[in-house]
């Protein structure tokens, strides 16, 4: 991807990272699960919560047959914006035991349906990631205010756009457990050793165009520079939106170098899970 001046956020063209991230939402089938003995039935909302005068609505999915306080997890959404797509990933996480909450960027739910809105929208966010950080902080207060979520325990995950938010927080020193990148960019603001918390897992299309071997090279780098705690995973023949079921349909339709990878979106779902499980012993 062709770098500016915050390469985090820096993409190929903006109608094409934009169209690789048109996620379709995930099908869920939450009533009558059992997950560890824990009876699921997994309850969805629409929240309303403010960043200074902007009104953000954003998703929260939690199993409220379980009573007990659990670990949670943020979900920032890819340049679309807040959508089905990312509600249904809350809910996968619920089914996992956590409260998940998909996360309004852009306010009043805003869902860019082209990318010359999507670039509009998220422009703002390229060149000043204090306001990114500061729709972060908004969401996890909102986040912490559920009675079952254990607030000592929260993370963040994104997608394209969103996993490069996440990575950009966390290194400007947002209060989290770790991080996960699907598919985003890779070098944004500096990280430095006395601000980076949380831990870090990168789940990286090995062949992703848009995220090139010279990008994934200064991320480490920069990382390895300053002892950061990060695994990095790349999957074998995964390109960029790897994890979008329709990505295949879209890199056809608009001729972009992206599709579909169901074995890299179940096992950067595993490496998640797995993330997971060591971050919130």
């Amino acid at each position: 991807m062709k770098k500016q001046v915050l390469p985090l956020f820096a993409c190929l063209s903006v109608t094409a990272a934009f169209i690789a991230c048109n996620d379709q939402p995930a099908a869920s089938n939450t009533e009558g699960k059992t997950t560890d003995s824990v009876k699921v039935r997994v309850k969805g909302e629409e929240v309303t919560y403010n960043s200074d005068t902007v009104t953000l609505k954003g998703y929260v999915a939690y199993n409220e047959m379980d009573s007990t306080k659990r670990p949670a997890v943020l979900i920032v959404p890819e340049w679309w914006g807040i959508s089905d797509y990312t509600r249904g990933r809350a809910r996968q996480l619920a089914e996992l035991g956590y409260v998940g909450m998909a996360v309004d960027m852009y306010g009043n739910g805003i869902e860019a349906g082209n990318p010359e809105l999507a670039g509009k929208m998220a422009t703002p966010f390229y060149k000043n990631p204090q306001m990114a950080k500061a729709r972060i902080d908004a969401a996890l207060a909102k986040l912490k205010s559920y009675p079952q979520v254990d607030t000592g325990k929260i993370a963040a995950i994104g997608y394209c756009f969103g996993g490069a938010v996440v990575l950009n927080v966390a290194r400007l020193g947002e209060d989290l457990k770790g991080v996960v990148s699907f598919h985003g960019n890779l070098v944004g603001v500096p990280a430095k050793k006395e601000l980076l918390k949380a831990k870090v897992l990168v789940c990286h299309g090995a062949d992703d165009k848009f995220v090139p071997q010279t990008e994934v090279d200064a991320f480490k780098k920069q990382m390895d520079s300053i002892g950061a705690d990060y695994t990095f995973k790349a999957y074998p023949g995964a390109t960029h939106a790897f994890t979008n079921p329709a990505a295949t349909e879209n890199g056809k339709k608009f001729n972009l170098p992206i599709a579909y990878n169901a074995a890299a979106d179940s096992a950067s779902w595993k490496d998640m899970r797995d993330f997971f499980d060591k971050i919130f012993k």
